[in-house]
């Protein structure tokens, strides 16, 4: 089989192996993000948002200074804080990814990429 590009039955069994034990990783993965709470911040530190490492929302602290300040001032503090969790989860979530998968190297003749140029 080799000789057609074909991987060995022991690079299909490594290569399955591999597959089932990120599948695994990837449910607690799952389970440490729904519990996961990130807090992102306005600038000036009045206004907070949590979210979940899902980026579900949790909940919202707003300084009544900023309520003070008016609409316009509430909501860019708002928006700014929500910007913040939202980068934060989203960056957590992508770096948990890679470290999940970050060692997951096949070495499959025939299907990487590089074997097909």
């Amino acid at each position: 089989m080799a000789g057609f590009g074909l991987p060995n039955f022991g690079q299909l069994t490594d290569a399955f192996r591999k597959a089932q034990q990120i599948q695994q990783n990837a449910q607690k993965l799952q389970e440490e993000l729904e519990v996961m709470e990130v807090e992102g911040k306005s600038a000036d530190g009045r206004t907070s948002v949590w979210l979940s490492g899902n980026q579900l929302p949790l909940k919202v602290r707003i300084d009544p200074t900023v309520l003070a300040e008016g609409k316009e001032v509430t909501e860019s503090s708002f928006l700014d804080a929500l910007k913040s969790a939202h980068e934060i989860s989203t960056t957590t979530m992508k770096e948990r990814m890679e470290e999940l998968t970050g060692g997951l190297k096949l070495n499959l003749p025939g299907l990487n990429s590089e074997d097909q140029e």
